[in-house]
C-alpha cells in the first residue's frame, strides 16, 4: 500500500474553493514501484490490488464491434493512436457494464444514471451522429489531423494495452 504525504498547502486554480478531500493529500506517494502506484481514482492512489476490475470479455467485443461498424458505416477512422482507441472502448464496455449504456467515457457527469436516460451522451453521441464531432477521438473523420487509416482493431491489442493500466 502506497504511503501519502499529507499536504495542507495544496495548489488551487484562481476562485476553485478548497476541497477537504484535495487539500488533505497531495497525491504524490513515496512508493516507487509503478505496480504500487496503478491509477487515480476519487482523488487517492490505488494499489494494483485495488485496482477496479476491466469490462467483461463479453461487453468489450460488443463495444468493439460495434466501433467498426460505425466507423465503417460513417466513413470515419479510429485515431492514429490506437491506444487511444483501446482506452475509449474499454471505458464504454465499462459503462455498457455498470449502467446498462455505453455513456461517453470521456466527459465527467455528475449523475451518470441521469445522464444515460437523457441519452445525450450515449455513445455514438448527439454531436457525433448530427456533426461527426466525437470529443473521445474514437471516431475522427478523415480530414482530421490525428485520424490514422484504421476501422478496425483485435480484441487482444485492446486487452493488451488496457491491462496496462
Amino acid at each position: 500500500m502506497p504511503i501519502f504525504r499529507q499536504n495542507r498547502k495544496a495548489r488551487r486554480l484562481p476562485g476553485q474553493a478548497e476541497s477537504p478531500a484535495c487539500a488533505a493529500w497531495s497525491l504524490r506517494p513515496q512508493a516507487s514501484d509503478p505496480q504500487e502506484v496503478s491509477c487515480l481514482i476519487s482523488n487517492r492512489i490505488m494499489s494494483a490490488e485495488e485496482n477496479p476490475k476491466q469490462a467483461t470479455d463479453k461487453n468489450l467485443e460488443a463495444m468493439r464491434r460495434f466501433s467498426e461498424q460505425y466507423a465503417k458505416r460513417t466513413g470515419t477512422y479510429f485515431c492514429a493512436d490506437l491506444g487511444v482507441t483501446s482506452v475509449v472502448i474499454e471505458g464504454l464496455a465499462k459503462h455498457k457494464e455498470e449502467l446498462g449504456a455505453p455513456l461517453c467515457p470521456c466527459r465527467h457527469y455528475e449523475d451518470k444514471e441521469a445522464e444515460v436516460k437523457a441519452a445525450y451522451w450515449n455513445c455514438p453521441c448527439i454531436p457525433m451522429r448530427e456533426r461527426k464531432e466525437c470529443h473521445c477521438m474514437l471516431f475522427l473523420t478523415p480530414d482530421n489531423d490525428f485520424a490514422g487509416d484504421q476501422q478496425e482493431i483485435d480484441f487482444e491489442q485492446i486487452r493488451a494495452t488496457t491491462n496496462e493500466y
